[in-house]
């Protein structure tokens, strides 16, 4: 019976060992997939982190296209400006000018209106002295033989 005795204790401490063996195995088991888990989740934030610089770096891209096609837009905007104040400028001009040449044309009207009652004044002048030589024609006259083109004309006479 000791035999007996002994193998039972040796298959009890063979069942222990197997217990034992089981649980280590178990949690050997268990911490291999947390690592597995761990290093999956790693994996997969390096993919993301990646993933992300890619991302980044294309839109640091964009951005730096989209500020040279701002500069270009400014670089417009700006030389637009500069040549409506130029056209402004040469419009303020050309009415300075248009101003200065009513202004004359007015003093040139003035002078002609002026000039016209002289040369009436003359004439009734003549007319009321008796004349020289030269009959004083009616404006109807005048007008039929030069073509009303004769560059003077003298105001209300009615006497070329």
């Amino acid at each position: 019976e000791t035999e007996v005795e002994q193998l039972q204790r040796l298959l009890a401490g063979m069942e222990k060992d197997h217990h034992d063996l089981l649980a280590r195995m178990e949690s050997g088991q268990a911490e291999l997939e947390r690592l597995r888990k761990a290093e999956g989740e790693r994996a997969a934030q390096q993919e993301r982190s990646s993933q992300l610089e890619k991302e980044v770096a294309g839109l640091r891209e964009k951005i730096h296209h989209l500020d040279d096609m701002l500069k270009s837009q400014q670089r417009k905007v700006r030389q637009m400006i500069e040549q409506l104040q130029n056209s402004k400028s040469v419009i303020q001009a050309k009415d300075a000018v248009i101003q200065e040449l009513k202004e004359r044309v007015s003093y040139l009207e003035a002078e002609n209106l002026e000039m016209h009652d002289r040369i009436e004044h003359l004439i009734e002048k003549q007319v009321s002295r008796g004349g020289s030589s030269a009959r004083a024609r009616s404006k109807s006259e005048y007008v039929s033989r030069c073509g009303g083109n004769s560059g003077i004309r003298v105001r209300n006479s009615g006497i070329w």
